[in-house]
């Protein structure tokens, strides 16, 4: 019994070894994580007969999953393009003079962020760079709203399904292992609604941000 005990510990030793020497100037590898995303949206009326919609309160953040694959290329000063499926969103608070609605609006987005970095003390990393993110698909309770407020049957357009930005935070590696903390913001509006019987329009939201969190294994 003893036998075995010095043996798996004797293993357990050689693979913490090896994997703290594993340092490629390529990696390939899987990620996963978690978001905390709030929507900054703007104040309007709706033109003649429309009632005014504004925004009271979405400090909430909303929580979502993230996840997908990274390559790096290079060591000590790198280039990391990665494709990730997030779940982004915010918890809205309105008052369209009628009455109050607590949205939850949800959104799922891939997201291709190109980051560029240094890596300090070999193990601690700090990276930025732009980062373009498509939108695949809603809960559709932002055109809801928006729907009620103006009082019609018509539906939301939504335009502006690919949104551009940046994201910039520090990592740190321990051999095959990777742990990232990133914040992310935006450069142009993430969602544009537009109604067919409606001369305004509702942005959301250049002051869009989103703080996110994964652990990544590299496979090669």
């Amino acid at each position: 019994m003893k036998k075995l005990l010095l043996i798996a510990l004797c293993a357990v030793g050689i693979s913490f070894s090896a994997s703290a020497q594993y340092d490629p100037a390529v990696r390939f590898g899987i990620k996963a994580g978690a978001n905390l995303s709030n929507v900054n949206g703007n104040d309007l009326s709706l033109g003649s007969g429309g009632n005014a919609f504004n925004f009271k309160d979405n400090s909430d953040r909303t929580l979502g999953f993230v996840g997908g694959v990274f390559f790096r290329f290079g060591r000590n000063f790198y280039v990391q393009p990665e494709f990730l499926l997030s779940q982004k969103g915010a918890k809205f608070n309105f008052d369209n003079s009628v009455n109050d609605n607590k949205v939850d609006v949800r959104f799922s987005n891939l997201d291709v962020p190109v980051l560029f970095g240094v890596r300090i003390a070999k193990f601690f990393r700090i990276n930025a760079g732009p980062m373009a993110s498509y939108r695949l698909s809603s809960n559709g309770k932002l055109g809801d709203s928006f729907e009620e407020a103006t009082n019609t049957n018509s539906k939301a357009e939504f335009n502006n399904r690919l949104a551009f930005g940046y994201q910039a935070g520090v990592g740190v590696d321990f051999g095959r292992l990777s742990l990232d903390v990133r914040y992310e913001g935006n450069f142009n509006d993430i969602v544009k609604i537009n109604y067919d019987n409606a001369t305004t329009a509702a942005q959301f939201g250049k002051k869009s941000n989103l703080f996110q969190a994964t652990l990544g294994f590299s496979i090669f």
